[in-house]
């Protein structure tokens, strides 16, 4: 029974229906479960939706943690022990202490977390358990994590030698270094909120300058990320082609080191 349990809760794959069910009616209640965040006061019926769905991430966290042998591959009391401590795991707790002082008022320690009402907000990331596209992007992410870092670093760098650079031209414009970082940032963007902004010639070049530089800098990690999803993509419609053509020969297919069935 535990198996058959961990084979629904965990995300679909194949033809599994009460998979695919559980997957899209738990996206639905994670989706109610935000509704609440939109009121600034709780009514009676805000605090009713905000009980029934933290209930059911409560049933949802016990039963993966009682499944949590099947998810490690681990016939030992360590996967119990290990599964409090994943990422998944600990999004899913701290998405529900805050709503505990609604079910049970004798919990007084959390009513501090109660107060912390944007933590409620961790419920959404809930939802990359359930959703294939989350996985995708999760695979682009890994696979182009290297040219991502590198983008970072030069980001980085540029924001402290533009800010390096202001202040010493444009003291008086800044109050202190952090106000130079936050505009070099916004000039990276591009965004300019205009609070913070030089007054002299040379100053106003810079930020050109800046502006610039920033489009080419930005417009880098959207590159990245736009590849790597089409690779991603491009290698799931072979796979599923692959599948295909194995249930139409019932014959299992293979590749060779290039690549192709």
């Amino acid at each position: 029974m535990r198996k058959r349990i961990y084979e629904i809760i965990e995300k679909s794959e194949g033809r599994d229906i009460a998979s695919a069910v559980y997957d899209y009616a738990m996206i639905v209640v994670i989706i109610v479960s935000l509704v609440p965040l939109a009121f600034k006061t709780d009514t009676q019926v805000m605090k009713l939706v905000d009980r029934a769905t933290v209930t059911i991430f409560i049933l949802d966290y016990l039963l993966r943690w009682m499944t949590a042998d099947y998810k490690f591959e681990e016939k030992s009391a360590m996967a119990f022990i290990r599964y409090p401590f994943s990422v998944m795991a600990i999004v899913d707790l701290v998405s529900i202490l805050p709503s505990l002082t609604i079910i049970n008022s004798g919990f007084k320690v959390l009513r501090i977390l109660r107060m912390i009402r944007a933590m409620r907000v961790l419920r959404v990331f809930k939802a990359m358990r359930y959703s294939k596209s989350f996985e995708i992007i999760g695979n682009v992410l890994q696979s182009s994590k290297d040219s991502l870092v590198a983008v970072c670093a030069l980001a980085g760098g540029y924001i402290m030698v533009s800010a390096l650079i202001i202040f010493n031209v444009e003291p008086d414009s800044f109050q202190n270094f952090f106000d130079a970082i936050y505009w070099a940032t916004v000039s990276l963007t591009t965004v300019g909120y205009g609070d913070i902004y030089p007054v002299s010639t040379l100053g106003r070049v810079i930020t050109m300058i800046s502006s610039i530089f920033g489009i080419a800098i930005v417009a880098l990690p959207a590159g990245i990320i736009t590849a790597g999803y089409m690779t991603e993509i491009n290698k799931m419609n072979a796979l599923k082609d692959i599948q295909q053509k194995k249930d139409e020969t019932g014959e299992e297919l293979k590749e060779d080191d290039h690549g192709n069935v």
